[in-house]
């Protein structure tokens, strides 16, 4: 899913829509990275181009601290909770990947094998798109995203509509490849539908039964699940807007089929920071699957795209490995330093504003260099 930011403005007729517990008076935190000034600023710049909310973890060299701005509520002094739940939006898909390196690894999927000899039939040039270019989003496969109607108010005709796997697979390959397999790159949230129902195929069982059995129950994150059909996000967890016609409406209830293994799971800060340590420190990838997820393809200067993971160079010369991640609502970001040392996880309730995606992508930078 691409971020999408909302813009602040509504008053505080969304304050009965609140789920949770009675909440506290948003207070100002800094983290005690080496310079949380740097985080602060990212968040106010965050704020400044109308974000909601903002709440952000850093670890480094083992110490960790949290910090929240903005509030949980449009138009209330409520605070973000420090780790709430949220839609975790594309960030889904490094979970995607790491159950098919799993695969490749049992030796139960090839990574270069054609997609038809898992799916026979699903993809009209199935011989020639591989496992490995669906991770990379080097298939060609059109976006079935670009044919849904997210954009302003269009949402709010499909926010409770569900979908299955095949309905978006069928909105791609209506249409025609964007380029011949594996000779470009392009972001296609198909890619990861495919992969989602690969998994299923391979194993018999759906991929976010896989990604429980084989990730979040082992590692104790308690707080990540897949919707199932819910259009509701547990509490604690801020509310998330979207624009319609410049102002911003509250779709925190929304059903997230669309997403699916594109992009529909809900975490939270601490919880994506037990999956990007074990990510790193050995417990989920042995170390030739690991390489295969950080080989990165270079999409842009100074950054990459490995098997569902980006890569991204820092302003103090470090790369961070992860994902970031948009739903209607809320903007995610995930990152790590290969070694662990040094780790972000943060979620914005979305806003709207001319330089938004670096704003966004500054948290990372802060929380990484300091």
């Amino acid at each position: 899913m691409r971020s999408r930011l909302v813009a602040s403005g509504l008053a505080a007729a969304v304050t009965a829509l609140l789920v949770g517990a009675t909440p506290a008076l948003a207070q100002p935190q800094a983290p005690a990275t080496a310079d949380g000034a740097a985080v602060q600023q990212a968040m106010d710049r965050i704020l400044a181009n109308g974000a909601v909310g903002v709440q952000v973890r850093t670890t480094w060299d083992g110490r960790t601290a949290t910090a929240t701005a903005g509030s949980s509520v449009l138009g209330t002094p409520w605070a973000v909770p420090d780790d709430g739940r949220f839609r975790i939006g594309s960030v889904t898909k490094m979970f995607i990947a790491t159950v098919l390196l799993q695969l490749v690894e049992e030796e139960r999927v090839e990574l270069d094998a054609p997609v038809t000899r898992y799916l026979p039939g699903l993809l009209p040039d199935g011989d020639t798109i591989t496992v490995r270019m669906l991770l990379q989003h080097t298939s060609g496969l059109y976006n079935y995203t670009d044919s849904l109607p997210l954009d302003d108010g269009e949402f709010l005709g499909i926010r409770f509509r569900p979908y299955t796997p095949q309905e978006l697979v069928d909105l791609s390959t209506s249409k025609p490849l964007d380029f011949a397999p594996g000779t470009d790159w392009a972001y296609s949230n198909t890619n990861y539908i495919a992969a989602g129902m690969l998994i299923e195929k391979v194993t018999g069982r759906s991929w976010d039964t896989e990604v429980a059995t084989r990730i979040t129950t082992p590692l104790g994150m308690l707080a990540t699940s897949a919707p199932h059909g819910s259009v509701f996000i547990p509490a604690p967890h801020a509310r998330g807007y979207h624009p319609v016609a410049g102002v911003p409406v509250d779709t925190t209830e929304l059903d997230p089929s669309w997403g699916g293994a594109a992009g529909e799971m809900i975490s939270t800060t601490s919880d994506l920071d037990l999956f990007l340590t074990a990510l790193v420190d050995g417990r989920l990838l042995r170390p030739a699957q690991l390489a295969e997820l950080t080989s990165a393809r270079s999409i842009t200067d100074g950054h990459g795209y490995g098997l569902g993971a980006q890569s991204r160079n820092t302003p103090c010369g470090l790369t961070a490995w992860g994902h970031s991640g948009g739903i209607p609502g809320y903007t995610t970001l995930a990152f790590t330093t290969l070694d662990g040392s040094r780790r972000m996880e943060a979620s914005v309730t979305n806003g709207l504003g001319p330089d938004s995606e670096d704003a966004v992508y500054g948290i990372v930078d802060a929380a990484i260099c300091g």
